[in-house]
């Protein structure tokens, strides 16, 4: 078993983060997005979308989306649950990581891979307009953030969960993506302090 990954990506972050939460130790093999590494006919046979992590198995199976190879942990060592324990823990695990996912993450890269001409490789064709658009939409999600985060402790309720680590990695996302957080936004700050504490987030 192995993941495949460059280090320096934001997703295979969130897959070594929910690792180290877990306790889980699993070989990393590197490769270099930037050296286009991922799009060689044996990477395109792993993944034909050409992204990374991917988690090879022992039994040759490959498991591709970073969600899709947390999952697969949380069923081989539920504990500590990532993904919630009840229906509804569940379901509101998968609605907030889910928001953080597609409302935050996916804009801040976004603005990165359409404004960062080092980016003009991977993101064909380029849209300078678009990738100053997905600004906005980024921090508004951290507005509706704040306010949900002013009656818990963590994104999805009082337990740390895989949300969290999606909304950890989108935030430190923001410095490469040159995005400066608002000021103002107390809860936030106060989440993204503990978080960004806990071991498994040098990971």
């Amino acid at each position: 078993m192995k993941i495949i990954e460059d280090g320096r990506a934001p997703n295979p972050r969130r897959v070594r983060i929910f690792l180290a939460e877990k306790g889980i130790d699993v070989p990393f093999e590197q490769l270099d997005i930037m050296g286009l590494e991922h799009k060689t006919a044996e990477r395109s046979a792993q993944n034909p979308f050409q992204r990374v992590p991917v988690l090879v198995l022992d039994d040759g199976n490959v498991i591709s989306e970073s969600i899709a190879i947390c999952r697969y942990f949380e069923e081989t060592q539920p504990e500590p649950a990532l993904f919630g324990t009840t229906p509804v823990a569940k379901a509101t695990i998968e609605m907030w990581n889910r928001r953080m996912e597609l409302n935050f993450l996916f804009h801040i890269a976004q603005h990165l891979r359409h404004l960062n001409p080092k980016m003009a490789e991977l993101e064909v064709p380029q849209v300078p307009e678009w990738g100053r658009a997905n600004k906005d939409k980024a921090l508004t999600t951290l507005t509706i953030l704040d306010e949900a985060l002013s009656d818990r402790q963590f994104v999805a309720g009082d337990r740390f969960s895989v949300a969290d680590i999606t909304t950890l990695v989108g935030i430190d996302f923001m410095k490469p993506a040159r995005i400066e957080r608002p000021e103002g936004l107390a809860n936030v700050a106060r989440w993204y302090g503990e978080v960004s504490a806990r071991p498994s987030a040098a990971a």
